[in-house]
């Protein structure tokens, strides 16, 4: 993964001057099958359903694509060849009245394997479905795999296998962990294709927010959002792979549930600090400041690679001989942004001389305009308020608490911001002792998601909240929409209703 550290991605629709790029993935990824299609055919394709043709891009360079259309679904969800789809001409066969889209094509970078790119190019497809309010996506699906197995197993068998997961095929088992549902087979789908002998499986995801009296829909614009949750259990490490690793087990759990976001607590790499328990906490909290660049690197290769947005809870970061408490977001596409803690608790003045920053930010992801509050910057209400002036949506609130009475104060004032800056906010602590660690010995937490209280939400305003003091993941899919709704048909309205011809609030710079 080292090899992709700058990794940049952008995922957008493909333009003509994209052949030359696209036509060479082609030819390394299928020498078999004919390699690229001609460049008319890439025209014709992006001239009749633009939006369906789509890529991802690393730094400026095309990488990977999915080419699809539109098609009835009553006519190719039963059996059917390639050549139904595309003509002898290699034009494929796009209906712009259809019912359903057709997945012609997904292939990514050899050099790009790894990252999840094709799953990311998928849940595009999936997204478009459902913007346009079309009832499925199918695709003939190859078997390549099928020709090691030929000799001993019939067709029927080997899918079966595979779909057991006793096999293991590149395309069909990838087809298959993105959700969907072998529909039937298909004889003589792609007869050169001599890898899958010909055969092909007719795949099918059906979207189940199809509705056939509503006309469709052209706005993609995400408003279902789910939030994750790792309520982290501190605990001895040997190194700082035994920390990376137990990071990757959360954001890998919460990818497999298609989480939006992995929210992290403050200081979650403290236990690094057990490695040099003969320290005084001034030195200690230096030594972990030491691991930061590489944790930060990690994660965002991470977000790429689960396709996952990160708050990186927070993390010790030393910048002209000053020590800063500051936490990272990972966006899925490879940049970071940062946050640094404005509010420095007592306890990080006196033990670990820490400075707080001077800066307060909304950041722009693709699931919604999100701000982080550190621990305890969650009980000025002033930072929230700043950020709700800038359209928040969603609060993350990373904290690290040793008592109930501390919990309390962040937990109480988390859900104050969310009713009076009508947004979201989801909280993140860690559990557990750390028993070598100074400072950092012992923590309580109780992670949750807030949302406003308003007949839109929760009766008790808390949308999931994780068992106290055990270690757990929780998930929440908030809705944006119904913050708009909130805002101008709410029972109150905290937002407009305030007194700006008495007060504001004004930052110095």
């Amino acid at each position: 993964m080292n090899e992709h550290s700058e990794t940049l991605l952008n995922l957008r629709v493909i333009t003509p001057e994209d052949y030359p790029a696209l036509a060479a993935i082609m030819d390394t990824v299928y020498p078999d099958i004919g390699g690229a299609w001609p460049k008319a055919t890439i025209q014709a394709l992006i001239n009749a359903f633009p939006d369906g043709q789509i890529c991802i891009e690393d730094n400026g360079q095309l990488v990977a694509a999915a080419l699809t259309i539109k098609v009835n679904y009553n006519r190719y969800s039963s059996r059917h060849t390639y050549k139904d789809i595309v003509s002898d001409k290699e034009i494929a066969k796009h209906d712009d009245h259809g019912d359903a889209l057709y997945g012609l094509d997904v292939f990514v970078h050899p050099d790009y394997r790894g990252l999840r790119l094709g799953r990311r190019l998928y849940e595009a497809r999936r997204e478009l479905c459902r913007a346009l309010n079309l009832k499925a996506i199918l695709a003939g699906g190859r078997i390549p795999g099928y020709r090691n197995y030929s000799d001993e197993l019939s067709i029927d068998e080997y899918i079966a296998q595979v779909t057991r997961k006793e096999i293991y095929d590149p395309i069909l088992s990838f087809q298959l962990a993105n959700d969907f549902d072998i529909k039937r087979l298909l004889h003589k789908y792609l007869p050169e294709d001599k890898k899958s002998r010909g055969f092909a499986t007719l795949l099918e995801w059906d979207n189940i927010f199809y509705d056939e009296d509503t006309e469709s829909v052209h706005s993609a614009e995400k408003t279902i959002v789910r939030i994750g949750v790792a309520q982290w259990q501190m605990r001895t490490v040997r190194s700082l792979e035994d920390l990376l690793s137990q990071t990757e087990f959360f954001v890998s759990s919460l990818s497999d549930y298609q989480s939006d976001f992995a929210l992290f607590p403050e200081f979650f790499s403290a236990p690094l600090m057990g490695l040099a328990p003969e320290k005084s906490p001034v030195e200690a909290i230096r030594f972990l400041s030491e691991f930061t660049e590489e944790i930060k690197t990690r994660m965002s290769q991470m977000a790429v690679t689960y396709n996952i947005n990160i708050i990186a809870g927070s993390l010790p970061a030393e910048h002209d001989n000053r020590l800063y408490n500051v936490s990272y977001l990972c966006h899925r596409d490879g940049h970071i942004d940062e946050q640094y803690k404005i509010h420095i608790t007592p306890h990080e003045k006196r033990d670990w001389v820490l400075d707080g920053g001077d800066i307060i930010k909304v950041f722009e992801t693709d699931a919604g305009r999100v701000g982080i509050l550190i621990c305890y910057d969650s009980e000025f209400p002033e930072l929230a308020r700043k950020l709700a002036e800038q359209d928040v949506q969603i609060l993350f609130v990373p904290f690290w608490v040793d008592t109930k009475n501390g919990y309390l104060r962040v937990r109480l004032c988390s859900q104050a911001r969310a009713i009076e800056n009508e947004c979201y906010v989801a909280i993140a602590g860690s559990v557990g002792n750390l028993p070598r660690v100074d400072n950092v010995n012992i923590q309580y937490a109780q992670s949750a998601v807030f949302s406003p209280s308003d007949v839109y939400f929760p009766h008790d305003a808390v949308i999931t909240e994780a068992t106290a003091n055990a270690e757990m993941m929780i998930y929440a899919d908030v809705d944006l929409a119904k913050l708009k709704l909130l805002n101008t048909e709410g029972s109150v309205n905290n937002l407009k209703d305030r007194r700006l011809d008495l007060y504001q609030i004004k930052f110095k710079d």
